[in-house]
């Protein structure tokens, strides 16, 4: 049976998880206004931070994973939640 899945839009909002490599610095975390940010340290040597929360369109989806890029921190994840 297949699943029904409904048409993505490039204008409508959508939450999302975002997963980087390494800490994100208390200064950056205003960069990510309105997501909550939540940081793991898995074993001695790695260190995970999600950002989760509503992002207003796929514009803004970009603008989020340039300061992602900017800030010099590896993408682990890009998941459109709900």
């Amino acid at each position: 049976m297949r699943e029904k899945f409904k048409r993505l839009s490039l204008d409508e909002p959508a939450q999302y998880r975002i997963a980087i490599q390494g800490r994100l610095d208390e200064q950056w975390v205003s960069y990510f206004d309105g997501m909550t940010v939540s940081t793991d340290s898995i074993g001695r040597d790695f260190t995970q931070t999600t950002l989760t929360g509503v992002v207003i369109d796929q514009a803004a989806l970009h603008g989020l994973l340039n300061h992602i890029r900017d800030l010099g921190l590896p993408l682990l994840l890009v998941e459109r939640i709900g």
